[in-house]
């Protein structure tokens, strides 16, 4: 850390002397490298033993994988908690305009009462194996970049698949630990049945809205309660009334009286994708293209389905998940790029890697061996942005413009359909049609027609616009009848959408998937125009894998040497997997002249609700409490009010969100949710001076639930005394 920002941080929390400040490592370490860290000496009170034991029960059999987040079991009644975020689009499935859950909150005083968490399931991580070895050992003498690459993925499936034939019981993954490097195969129990129990209010639950997104100070109560069940035999099992509360090995003691500053925290979690060992070249087109690109696109979608949204109140709801995950995704992306801009973190890549050229020339046997790299590096990078525009509509079409996506869907049905012999073709599409019904379902609950209109709109003239290196033949022969392209696609797009069916939900799953001749025989302009796009996709894919072949030994030797380098191992990137990071309570100095106090309280929704900005209304009980400073149990005494959020140092990503907050004890004192603006570059570099996490305090979660909806009874269960 700088010298100088240490010296100010230091005098701002609280006039700490040099001895009392701690440091952390970076990192969020799988289990496998857990015993590297000396939780102990960082501040740990429980044996490390405790927080995870290979050969018995501890606090990772507590944590659950739930629709991407991370959740904590808080009962021996499968009682889960998590994000707000996390349940949200379980939450919109269930709502109706009679019947808003959405945004009035949602609470299950019954079992009975508990509604199907659409969507959702639980994934518990059973155990893990290093499988570096046989999946390395069996490429060792493959040279074409392409076919290794094959040959990796193919047995890591195959590992997969072996696991799970000895045990059908698990579902198996294996997981690239370092790009080209390391392999580790996991074995999880996998919940089907989940149940919404408690969702607050949305102006508790969003509290802040887009407004507060990535920033503190933060006071949003982003919470939810599910429940996990199983067969009465305890094996998982579908949603079934006769369904039993699953009984978890372990589930977490929640510690009512919070933190105070500098206390010691660890989170455990699936935090999704971080890339902190990659080469300049990565940063830069991330900065280039990927970032700018994705945002700015997800930026015009919102405006259009926010706009769209206005006109009744089941098309709002419609779109409101689709509309706050492309918010999420468009602000973390302008946090980033913003960052990368700040710390000009490409020209500090640029000197780590000239360091490390500088290195490996200096050496005769390390030169003989990756002499190479950096030059090799550099070339294939100046591939990947040739058609890097190209690239990013071709990822972001189908995701974009939903009956494109209906389309390709139907496209490859009828493919592997006409592929059958005709004395199979009747069998095969018994088989497969419900499974098509289920997807074009999820594509269709988040389909509105004028905002699909305008946003496939904005594709084609996007497309219209890349260099004639990166055309994409669907595109071009719309506009090849004449010279005004905006007209031609504005004609075209009439055209297709008046004539094309698939816009019906109905008439799609009733008649078109009515049998195999209905589908065979149904053509329109949507299905020709995604037969282009995916036979182009298919022609430039070899290249593609040749390009992720290379890219992968690049990147395992590019780790393997910058480690002899550096004389000392890395932490894996992030990739889904269950980790562990640990830090400390802290507020932070964002910019000159500028602390931020590490808790926010009631006090401050109440000053934020004075502004007029819609993100800022809350429920007016919350008003009448804190007047009458009804505060009960849950109050910090220093403060005299009711802790909202918090902020700590540790090393978080997305899939984090939902991740239980413990104290030195190992004990539940609030659950994650955010990062400020600053520590959205997390993904790409790491620092104590801006990184912080925020999570929403336990207090608040116990004081809302009790005060505001009245739902003691969870207190109860989770054995909270108030």
């Amino acid at each position: 850390m700088n010298k100088k920002i240490l010296s100010i941080t230091l005098l701002l929390t609280g006039g700490l002397g040099l001895l009392g400040y701690k440091f952390r490592e970076e990192g969020m370490f799988p289990l496998s490298e857990i015993h590297k860290v000396d939780l102990k000496k960082a501040g740990l009170k429980i044996e490390p033993n405790e927080v995870y034991n290979p050969n018995g029960i501890s606090l990772v059999d507590a944590l659950v994988n739930v629709g991407g987040c991370t959740g904590s079991f808080v009962s021996d009644e499968g009682l889960i908690i998590t994000n707000h975020h996390c349940a949200f689009s379980a939450v919109q499935l269930a709502s109706t305009p009679e019947n808003d859950y959405l945004n009035n909150g949602f609470v299950a005083r019954t079992r009975e009462q508990e509604i199907e968490a659409k969507g959702l399931t639980c994934r518990i991580t059973e155990s893990y194996e290093d499988v570096s070895d046989k999946i390395l050992g069996s490429v060792s003498n493959v040279e074409n970049p392409a076919t290794r690459l094959q040959m990796i993925n193919n047995m890591m499936k195959n590992i997969a698949a072996e696991a799970e034939q000895k045990d059908p019981s698990i579902k198996a993954e294996v997981s690239e630990m370092f790009i080209g490097k390391t392999y580790v195969l996991f074995r999880y129990k996998t919940i089907q049945d989940v149940r919404l129990v408690y969702v607050p209010n949305r102006q508790i639950g969003e509290f802040g809205g887009e407004t507060d997104n990535w920033v503190w100070p933060r006071h949003t109560g982003d919470y939810s309660f599910m429940r996990a069940y199983v067969g009465k035999d305890g094996k998982p099992a579908k949603y079934s009334k006769d369904n039993v509360p699953f009984k978890p090995k372990k589930s977490l003691k929640v510690n009512a009286s919070g933190t105070n500053e500098e206390d010691f925290v660890f989170i455990l979690g699936y935090p999704g994708r971080t890339f902190r060992h990659r080469p300049a070249q990565f940063i830069d087109y991330q900065a280039k293209y990927v970032l700018p690109y994705t945002s700015d696109l997800f930026d015009f979608q919102n405006a259009t389905m926010e706009a769209i949204g206005k006109k009744d109140k089941a098309t709002e709801l419609k779109l409101a998940t689709r509309i706050k995950r492309n918010a999420n995704v468009m602000k973390n992306y302008r946090g980033k790029l913003a960052g990368i801009k700040g710390i000009d973190l490409v020209a500090q890549k640029q000197q780590e890697d000239a360091a490390l050229a500088e290195f490996i020339n200096g050496n005769v046997e390390v030169k003989a061996q990756y002499g190479n790299l950096m030059a090799n590096i550099d070339q294939l990078y100046k591939l990947i942005n040739s058609d890097a525009n190209r690239d990013l509509w071709f990822s972001q079409i189908y995701n974009s413009t939903s009956l494109v996506n209906v389309a390709k869907n139907i496209n490859i049905f009828k493919s592997n359909l006409n592929q059958q012999p005709a004395a199979q073709k009747q069998v095969y599409f018994e088989n497969n049609v419900g499974k098509l019904k289920q997807v074009l379902g999820n594509i269709y609950d988040a389909y509105h027609i004028d905002a699909d209109r305008r946003i496939f709109k904005r594709m084609l003239m996007d497309a219209v616009a890349f260099t004639p290196n990166q055309r994409v033949i669907a595109v071009a022969k719309i506009i090849n009848r004449g010279s005004n392209n905006e007209a031609m696609i504005d004609e075209y797009i009439n055209d297709t959408f008046g004539l094309s069916k698939l816009k019906d939900q109905n008439y799609v799953s009733n008649n078109l998937l009515k049998s195999p001749k209905s589908i065979s025989d149904y053509n329109d302009g949507l299905l020709l125009l995604e037969t282009d796009i995916s036979r182009q996709i298919n022609e430039i894919k070899p290249e593609k894998d040749r390009r992720d072949g290379i890219l992968n030994k690049l990147m395992g030797d590019y780790v393997n040497i910058k480690e002899k380098f550096l004389k000392k191992g890395f932490v894996p990137d992030a990739n889904s997997t269950l980790r562990l990071t640990y830090g400390y309570v802290r507020g932070y100095s964002p910019a000159d002249a500028t602390y931020m106090s590490p808790y926010t309280t009631v006090k401050g929704i109440i000053e934020k609700g004075t502004s007029g900005n819609p993100d800022f209304y809350y429920p007016n009980i919350i008003k009448e409490l804190w007047n009458k400073k009804d505060f009960g149990s849950f109050a910090k005494k220093e403060l005299n009010d009711v802790p909202v959020a918090f902020l700590y140092n540790m090393d978080t990503t997305g899939g984090n969100s939902g991740s239980p907050i413990m104290n030195a004890n190992g004990e539940l004192i609030g659950v994650n949710f955010d990062r400020a603006y600053g520590a959205t570059i997390n993904d790409y570099a790491w620092n104590e001076s801006y990184s912080r996490s925020i999570g929403v305090d336990i207090r608040y979660v116990l004081w809302a639930a009790s005060k505001i909806d009245k739902a003691d009874f969870l207190l109860k269960e989770m054995g909270v005394k108030f």
